[in-house]
């Protein structure tokens, strides 16, 4: 790592307003909510936003420039959430953050709802992108970033999280074709890479791996992480933010289900919602870290 790398880190950790104790607190309160809006909704996907949770925390509550108030400032950073199946976690964060109340969290997939199973853009303040067809999120970020380089908007960055199954698109290698080839340094890629899709273990159905040579490939700087180490997502976004000439990638490793033992890795849960029984367990597990806890109360 070089010195503006280490510099980068250095001036993000002197800017932090919350500890990383606090905030691995706040990925578990998040990781609890994931589970009451999926039983009660009785559908959805459980796998990935709940391996998704650390990354969310540290972008909503350290990393991105936002505003739960005015969700339309102009200053403002944009996240694009292409696997938009995973939502459960980004709705539970954005309510954490003062977006909307947490209460609304139970309407999750209920008619009428602003929470529908995949985001949808007009719905809800805060929700830069309707997705649901993967493989968008990055074309997307491409487009908005030539906009902002025309009008000098270079102060603002566009985070996209992507699914790993997802790389199976197409249209993302276009994307990142057209971002390495325009230089597209205010896109920070986040792949989160649980090594499963819904037909089962990503290098089964179709094998992505040497993943970071790719992308490197295509003239991206890449970072690989572990996405459940929430100091480790905030160190990486401010290395990337360091990075001038190249499009960066995250290539966030992470634990499928994470925080939910008979949940984790199994490629199974990844389209599941947990019933009355496995969401009292799963809670169970989570607020006492696995029996690392006792005498807890909800």
């Amino acid at each position: 790592m070089d010195i503006q790398h280490w510099a980068a880190i250095i001036v993000s950790r002197m800017q932090q307003t919350h500890s990383i104790e606090w905030l691995e607190n706040k990925a578990t309160e998040i990781r609890r909510d994931i589970i009451r809006m999926l039983e009660h909704a009785g559908s959805g996907h459980s796998a990935g936003p709940l391996g998704m949770a650390d990354i969310m925390t540290a972008l909503y509550f350290d990393v991105m420039k936002h505003d739960p108030k005015n969700p339309d400032w102009d200053e403002r950073d944009i996240l694009l959430l292409s696997n938009g199946h995973t939502v459960p976690v980004r709705y539970a964060t954005m309510a954490h953050a003062g977006y909307f109340d947490r209460k609304e969290l139970m309407t999750l997939r209920q008619f009428g709802s602003r929470l529908q199973g995949h985001p949808e853009r007009l719905k809800l303040p805060g929700m830069e992108t309707t997705s649901g067809p993967l493989g968008c999120g990055l074309s997307q970020a491409c487009g908005m970033s030539l906009a902002m380089r025309m009008d000098k908007s270079s102060h603002r960055w566009i985070y996209v999280m992507m699914g790993d199954g997802e790389l199976n698109e197409g249209n993302i290698w276009e994307a990142a074709m057209l971002a390495g080839k325009e230089k597209l340094n205010n896109i920070i890629g986040i792949i989160d890479r649980n090594n499963i899709q819904i037909d089962g273990p990503t290098e089964n159905v179709m094998p992505l791996e040497n993943l970071r040579e790719k992308w490197e490939s295509f003239g991206w700087h890449v970072i690989e992480i572990n996405g459940n180490d929430i100091e480790a997502v905030i160190d990486a976004c401010a290395m990337a933010r360091a990075v001038t000439e190249k499009p960066i990638m995250l290539i966030a490793y992470t634990i499928p289900g994470k925080g939910v033992d008979f949940m984790e890795y199994d490629f199974h849960w990844h389209g599941t919602f947990p019933n009355h029984e496995q969401a009292k367990e799963a809670l169970h597990q989570l607020r006492t870290l696995n029996g690392k806890i006792r005498g807890e109360h909800e």
